[in-house]
């Protein structure tokens, strides 16, 4: 693997995190950890949901969280089974989640409305 190549690499395992107020509770927020969103999972998003640069929606919002959303051990934060759940949560909520996950911004705090 060529050095460019190499840094790439490490680039992608870098762990980042933003904070949820609309998830958390006993006043704390929820803390998504992730990576960053790579070429290869946007390729797999547009395979499930064509068009999705010039037509998102927010389906593929869920299953971008459901892909990328971690807990602190790595573990996934949500699974297929929750798929309906994130489907009845707010709009604004799921389509900033999804953004910050796809950003890689780790500087945004989702507040409750």
């Amino acid at each position: 693997m060529s050095k460019m190549g190499e840094r790439i690499a490490k680039r992608s395992k870098d762990e980042r995190s933003f904070d949820v107020e609309a998830w958390g509770e006993n006043d704390e927020s929820l803390i998504i950890y992730h990576g960053p969103f790579t070429a290869g999972e946007m390729n797999r998003i547009q395979r499930k949901h064509p068009g999705f640069l010039g037509n998102p929606t927010l389906e593929a919002f869920v299953d971008i969280i459901i892909l990328k959303a971690k807990e602190k051990d790595g573990e996934p934060m949500f699974d297929l089974k929750d798929k309906a759940i994130l489907l009845r949560e707010e709009v604004g909520v799921i389509s900033q989640v999804a953004n910050n996950l796809m950003s890689g911004d780790d500087t945004a705090d989702l507040e409750k409305n």
